[in-house]
């Protein structure tokens, strides 16, 4: 199978509770708390070993709370190499509502990175050995680092033979784009602020992203349409790719675990049509686990049969 690395600039250590009900001014009595890696690239190469494959996650690790994420890291048998700053890496939290399901999610920014701990990331990426064949940037970018990071970095990976995979947001995707990269995966609303317009129907948002394509910006478009799916654009193909019906239970992951299941795919030599849908298929799976679990193995595979199987 093809090499695949993921890198991610922002991890954190995901923790996850409970309580009856949320409520303000009240000290709330939670259940024992969950500790996970997370962070873009860390969830991806969690739910790519979930999914039974491989990878290596290259990331910056920091303070006691960066111990503590090479540490679950370790648990989870996941390939790993920690670029030291000076910082801590940042914690997040979900605590989920029992009383009506609804979950509320709050997110820390992240240590403010040195010009010199964001270069040396960028040469710990050079210095990687193989060189990956399949490049995965996922993720935000902490305070201190420059916007078109992302677009140094995959101008590395381009360099080096790399496919190149962007996952993130805002001008920071932007950039990206400006290098030119194989694929990215936006969700609707990322996509509208990419092209700089409210695209609604469906008519209109496959026609934007054409234009994406052919631009050669991209040479693959994946825009996650949350429970409608995805629509697949390449110079070859225009799909949408309907979704199985699932109980969602959490969403936390799931654009995480999609990325996982398209590269991963991507890795084993299937097609780009065929890789997609094992990634709406590993979404899904995602909606199905609660907290902050990723997609499980066997809820993916079971669900791309049956997508295969219906024709869809």
């Amino acid at each position: 199978m093809n090499k695949i690395v993921t890198f991610t600039l922002n991890p954190a250590i995901d923790k996850s509770t409970s309580v009856e009900h949320v409520m303000a001014e009240r000290k709330l009595y939670c259940k024992p708390p969950r500790f996970e890696p997370g962070g873009g690239g860390v969830n991806v190469s969690r739910a790519i070993k979930k999914l039974g494959g491989e990878s290596v996650l290259l990331y910056p690790a920091g303070g006691y709370t960066g111990n503590r994420l090479r540490d679950l890291l370790e648990e989870e048998g996941i390939s790993h190499r920690p670029v030291l700053i000076d910082g801590m890496t940042r914690e997040s939290l979900v605590v989920l509502e029992e009383s009506t399901g609804q979950q509320y999610r709050f997110g820390m920014p992240g240590p403010v990175l040195k010009n010199e701990e964001w270069e040396r990331c960028l040469q710990e990426l050079s210095a990687i050995r193989p060189q990956p064949d399949y490049l995965v940037f996922s993720g935000s970018l902490p305070p201190g680092v420059p916007a078109g990071f992302y677009g140094q970095a995959a101008r590395i990976g381009k360099k080096n033979g790399a496919k190149v995979i962007v996952d993130t947001s805002g001008e920071a995707l932007k950039q990206a784009l400006q290098e030119g990269v194989y694929l990215i995966k936006p969700n609707i609303r990322e996509f509208r602020d990419l092209v700089g317009q409210e695209v609604k129907e469906e008519s209109q948002i496959e026609a934007e992203a054409v234009k994406m394509v052919q631009s050669g910006r991209c040479e693959i478009l994946v825009i996650s349409l949350g429970a409608a799916g995805a629509l697949l654009v390449s110079k070859e193909v225009v799909e949408p790719i309907r979704p199985p019906t699932v109980p969602i239970v959490s969403k936390v992951g799931a654009g995480d675990s999609m990325v996982a299941g398209i590269v991963l795919s991507l890795a084993r030599g299937k097609t780009e049509r065929e890789s997609v849908f094992f990634g709406v298929a590993a979404g899904a799976a995602a909606v199905m686990t609660p907290g902050t679990e990723l997609c499980r193995r066997e809820d993916a595979e079971r669900l791309y049969a049956k997508m295969v199987s219906e024709g869809v």
